[in-house]
């Protein structure tokens, strides 16, 4: 995939709903069904409390927390995914469904509660380079005291090694940026690292690089 299939910065409509209803409608899954691996690796030794998954996308990250015992707030920009993950999860795993608050509400106009959730974790959410810290900043507003922030990015040197992603640096924040949300008077940062992980995009094997956060707010 050449940077020709690409305009030179990232649609308007890439950041609406219609986007993404439109996406999500497709009766293939788009992704794999699975739980993302760094949620897993870096949330399951939590006890579990009050959660806040933002764009949750196909629920797999939503019904795997449920399903740990945590309470889970799962929210989406899109109606069309929320009303699919629910159904699927429902099906399921009726004792995670039972566990999971299924909101519509876009991340970049909607701010959570503050202090009000044990978790609060995001994978791959797209933002608006504008907006991500402002965005950022408010999900990290919404732990509450002793609870965990876990945010996980694409890495800008995804680009640099070829991977088959949009070519919009912007999309990509830095570990500085992921860092300057967590000031150390506030938190206490347990990782902030580009991780990498092994990926197949049609057919061809890559190595993936995340940026990971995950920080406790201190009490």
């Amino acid at each position: 995939m050449t940077d020709e299939h690409y305009p030179d910065a990232p649609p308007p409509e890439m950041f609406r709903a219609e986007y993404w209803d439109e996406r999500f409608s497709a009766p293939e899954r788009i992704w794999s069904g699975n739980p993302n691996l760094v949620l897993v690796a870096e949330v399951r030794g939590l006890a579990p409390g009050r959660a806040l998954e933002v764009g949750s996308g196909e629920g797999d990250d939503a019904r795997w927390l449920a399903e740990q015992g945590w309470e889970v707030t799962a929210t989406d920009i899109s109606a069309v995914a929320l009303e699919k993950a629910a159904a699927r999860v429902a099906e399921q795993a009726p004792g995670a469904a039972a566990r999971i608050t299924w909101r519509r509400a876009d991340s970049d106009g909607w701010t959570p509660p503050e202090g009000a959730y044990d978790l609060v974790t995001s994978h791959y959410l797209p933002l608006r380079p504008e907006r991500r810290t402002a965005v950022f900043s408010g999900l990290a507003a919404a732990v509450a005291p002793g609870g965990t922030l876990l945010l996980v990015s694409h890495a800008l040197r995804d680009l640099e090694d070829g991977l088959p992603r949009p070519p919009w640096p912007e999309l990509f924040p830095t570990l500085e940026e992921m860092a300057d949300l967590v000031p150390g008077r506030d938190w206490e940062t347990a990782v902030l690292e580009e991780r990498p992980r092994p990926a197949v995009y049609d057919g061809t094997e890559y190595t993936i690089h995340d940026v990971v956060l995950r920080a406790r707010r201190r009490d």
